[in-house]
Parts: structure tokens; C-alpha cells; sequence
């Protein structure tokens, strides 16, 4: 049996639990939770399924060498005391990543030129050669994190983050990013056991992590690739063996509903639907939450409204009274999840939520509520049994720290339209409306350069003609007769790069 080494799965900040919760169902050992992180430990089967299996993990890390650092010059020693020729084979090509958090090291930059100047005078003193450094495309990355004087080296197994899937045809403005989508709906509990309904779904983001969750499809199925692939000791037959088991993949017999009222959001969720061939499970509808009606299944709602920072509405805390209205009176015996910002949209809906979980969106600080609808009075509910709060929520509300002492949610409108008597017209954001066209701006850009290559991408056959996601059926994955360079078809390279909060 392989030695089982170190290993660390970065993730969102409030995500950590979830990941751990992951890691543990995968088998991994050792599983500790950190800030934005998690260690554990496995061996080389457990890095590819890490790589391949995870939702909530941003990249995986594999650290080689912990050490000391109070100066520029300790650092390079340490760097330059690894055997780098184990790592990195004559002809390839590498990158280093810093992340610093110390009073000595300030700038990051300055870290990775020392890490790459160590490496670089190695093979020079050694072989006469020195390795080319790629930013873009690199056979080898390196991630280097520093807190005060304690330096991990790792290298960096998973390439591009994680939560680029590789499904992902087109976009919206402020997309919701993958791996913060699928730990919103694993922090809810559910697996597939009734219908999902996103109302507010935007470019699909929510709907598709739900479908794969409930058929448990591993989410690495659409990547073109992982860097560990370019590593030494790189073991193709495990891995292709991993790609192709699809033994714990499960059947869904509900369905996950889709709506917007906006159509180019609609288009775009259909085509990123279709991308992962998840159009059997998922039916996007045009549809305003003002005109929701309750559902004929049980079903659980998990929605993203816009909170005002990348993306508003001219009707913004009305929107947020409607939404409470409609699950009041639309929505009752079922569960509904929102993520949010502000506390004087939460405090439109009008609802008590039985939990609140702190979890970042990028560099905000949000909240994730629950809302727990029932038909009628309280006093009759809770008379026949019923249950608003669980014990295990109530224990999660009374623990201390869960959110940043003092914290305030932002206030964006002055006090005198604080009292025009609900006038939610006057309701403004003041770098919005900058923002937002330069985003739109970078948007059409984007789709205009997607579009010029959208016949290209998920291509997974291998050469052999097999079946394709796209049309609900499972692509003929590649064995181990295939064509390596096909297998990189699985994904056209050219995807969604805006947003990446990951650091």
C-alpha cells in the first residue's frame, strides 16, 4: 500500500465544515479544519479523487517542505536546499504562487521571485541549465504560503481552480461561483430528496451544482485537465480508472426547476444546462418571483437575489418584500435558502429564519438563512408537532463568534431617503451604476470570444463517437487504448477567468 503524505484542500471562508464533511465521506484520514483550508492526509489515489471528486474545494495542494523563514535570505536557503530535480524534469516549465500573510514578507511578488530565483540557481549550479518560467500554461506550479515566519511549499495538484467546472458556456453579470453554489446546497442537507427550485437562477450556476450533487456526478467530468497530469510520477492507469468508475453515480427521480425574468439569463442557463447534459433533470423557465405559485411536489428553494454590490435592481428592497410575501403565501411546508448581504433586505422578507451561517462571496461577508414555511398559525403548527427550529440549529445559533465581532452590514442610502415612507425607488448604490457598465462591457467581450468557439468544447470521446452530456447520456470516458491528446477535447481551454476570488 502507498504511504499516505499531507495534503490540503483550500476552499471558500465558511465553507470549511462542509469540505472537511466532504473529505471524511471520501475516506480521507487526519481531516482538520483551518481558515479557508483543510488538511488531511491520503495517498495518491486520494489527491486524483480530491482533485476529481470534491464540489466545495478551490485547489488541492500537496506540501513538500515546511521551514522557517524570518528573512529573504533564510527563505532562499530552504527553497534551494530541495531537490528540485524530482519536481521538475530538464525541458519543463514552472510557476510559483505566494500567499503571505507576515510583518517581514509584504509583498507577494517579492516572495515568488525569491522562491523562483532558489530553483532557477539550482539547475544552473547543477546542470548548467535553468528551467523557463510560464505564467500561463506551466508543466509544474508551486504554491508557497507564508504566515509570520512559517513557510509551507507545496505543489499545487489541481492547475486552474477547481471551481471553473468547465460546463460553463456563457455568462451573466456576477455569476455565482461553482464551488460556493454546491456549498450552499450541501449546507442544507439536501442530497435529491425532493424537487430544487431556484427562482432567481441567473445563469444556471445553482440548478447544475444541485443536479450533480442529487445524481452524485463527480464534478472534475467536464475539466480539459489537472496538473498533477504533467507531474513525475504521474500514474495514468489510476487515474483513468477514477474518471471512468461511475459506480456511485445514482439515479434522481425529482426534478430541479430554474426560473428568471430575465431571457438572455434564461438562454444562458439553458446552454450551460445543455453543455452538462443535465437537461433531463433541470427545466429553465422565464418567470418573476412575483408570480411564483406553490409547487405541486415538496421541494426546497435556494436562491441568490442581488444584494447591490455587482448587481441591483431599481426596485431593490421591494423585491426583497416580495420575495417574503411569496413564500408566505406560495410556499408553505417547505424550506427555503437565501443568500444575502444586507440586513435591510433580510429585514424585507419579513420571516424569522431558523439559522443564519456566515459565508463570504467573494471579499463580502454574507449570510445564508433558512426559512422554515408552514401553513397556518405558529401556536396550531407546533400544537401537531411541528418544527421551525431543529435542536442541532438552535445549538448552531447560541454559538459565540459566528460572525465578526461588531459587524455591521453596510449602509448604502442616506438618512433622508431613509424616510420617504418606503419610496424603495429612491433606494441607490453609488459606484453601482460604474461598475455595472464595465462589467457589461467585459461581459460582451467575453461572450463574443465563447462564441467563436462553442463547437468545440466537451468533446469526450476519445475519437470513438461515444454518447455525449450534452444530450443526457454519458460520454465514452478514455481508456486506457485511447488517444491522451483526445482526452484534452473534454474542455475547450477557453473559459470563464472573471470573478476568481479564490486568494
Amino acid at each position: 500500500m502507498e504511504q499516505e503524505f499531507e495534503l490540503i484542500a483550500k476552499t471558500f471562508m465558511g465553507l470549511e465544515n462542509v469540505l472537511a464533511q466532504e473529505l471524511i465521506e471520501m475516506g480521507a484520514n487526519n481531516v482538520q479544519t483551518g481558515r479557508r483550508m483543510v488538511s488531511f492526509t491520503g495517498d495518491k489515489e486520494m489527491m486524483y479523487r480530491a482533485n476529481f471528486q470534491l464540489h466545495t474545494a478551490i485547489r488541492i495542494l500537496k506540501p513538500i517542505a515546511h521551514f522557517k523563514a524570518r528573512s529573504a535570505e533564510d527563505m532562499y536557503d530552504e527553497v534551494k536546499k530541495i531537490d528540485w530535480s524530482k519536481y521538475i524534469e530538464k525541458g519543463k516549465t514552472f510557476s510559483v504562487d505566494s500567499v503571505v500573510y507576515s510583518e517581514e514578507f509584504r509583498n507577494s511578488r517579492f516572495v515568488t521571485y525569491k522562491v523562483k530565483d532558489a530553483i532557477v540557481d539550482q539547475f544552473r549550479e547543477t546542470t548548467g541549465d535553468r528551467p523557463n518560467i510560464s505564467v500561463t500554461n506551466p508543466d509544474i506550479r508551486l504554491n508557497i504560503h507564508i504566515a509570520e515566519d512559517n513557510a509551507t511549499l507545496s505543489l499545487d495538484s489541481s492547475g486552474e481552480s477547481l471551481h471553473r467546472r468547465g460546463y460553463r458556456q456563457e455568462s451573466v453579470e456576477a455569476p455565482l461561483n461553482e464551488v460556493l453554489a454546491a456549498g450552499m446546497i450541501l449546507m442544507t442537507g439536501w442530497k435529491g430528496e425532493c424537487d430544487f427550485i431556484d427562482p432567481m437562477c441567473g445563469s444556471g450556476t445553482l440548478p447544475i451544482e444541485a443536479a450533480l450533487i442529487a445524481r452524485n456526478i463527480a464534478p472534475g467530468i467536464f475539466r480539459k485537465e489537472f496538473a498533477f497530469e504533467k507531474w513525475t510520477d504521474f500514474d495514468a492507469d489510476l487515474f483513468e480508472e477514477i474518471y471512468n468508475d461511475d459506480s456511485k453515480e445514482r439515479e434522481f427521480t425529482h426534478h430541479i426547476y430554474g426560473y428568471d425574468i430575465d431571457m438572455k439569463a434564461i438562454n444562458t442557463a439553458r446552454l450551460n444546462v445543455r453543455a452538462a447534459g443535465l437537461t433531463q433533470n433541470i427545466t429553465i423557465d422565464p418567470q418573476d418571483f412575483k408570480d411564483f405559485q406553490k409547487p405541486e411536489e415538496p421541494s426546497i428553494i435556494v436562491t441568490n437575489p442581488p444584494y447591490g454590490e455587482r448587481i441591483s435592481t431599481p426596485n431593490l428592497l421591494g423585491t426583497y418584500k416580495m420575495i417574503g410575501e411569496r413564500l408566505k403565501h406560495a410556499f408553505g411546508g417547505n424550506d427555503a435558502w437565501i443568500l444575502s448581504y444586507r440586513e435591510e433586505c433580510f429585514d424585507q422578507i419579513g420571516l424569522k429564519p431558523s439559522i443564519k451561517i456566515p459565508v463570504y462571496n467573494g471579499s463580502l461577508e454574507c449570510e445564508f438563512r433558512k426559512y422554515s414555511m408552514f401553513e397556518g398559525k405558529m401556536k396550531a403548527f407546533r400544537e401537531e408537532g411541528g418544527v421551525v427550529k431543529t435542536e442541532e440549529e438552535k445549538k448552531a445559533m447560541a454559538e459565540k463568534h459566528r460572525f465578526k465581532k461588531e459587524r455591521e452590514f453596510k449602509k448604502r442610502f442616506r438618512e433622508e431617503e431613509e424616510n420617504e415612507e418606503g419610496d424603495i425607488r429612491s433606494f441607490k448604490f453609488h459606484s453601482f451604476e460604474k461598475n455595472y457598465k464595465g462589467e457589461m462591457r467585459s461581459e460582451e467581450r467575453e461572450n463574443r470570444r465563447l462564441q467563436t468557439s462553442r463547437e468545440t468544447r466537451f468533446d469526450r470521446s476519445g475519437g470513438k463517437g461515444g454518447n455525449d452530456r450534452r444530450t443526457g447520456g454519458r460520454p465514452e470516458r478514455y481508456g486506457k487504448g485511447a488517444d491522451r491528446g483526445q482526452r484534452g477535447k473534454r474542455n475547450n481551454d477557453k473559459r470563464e477567468r472573471r470573478f476568481d476570488n479564490e486568494d
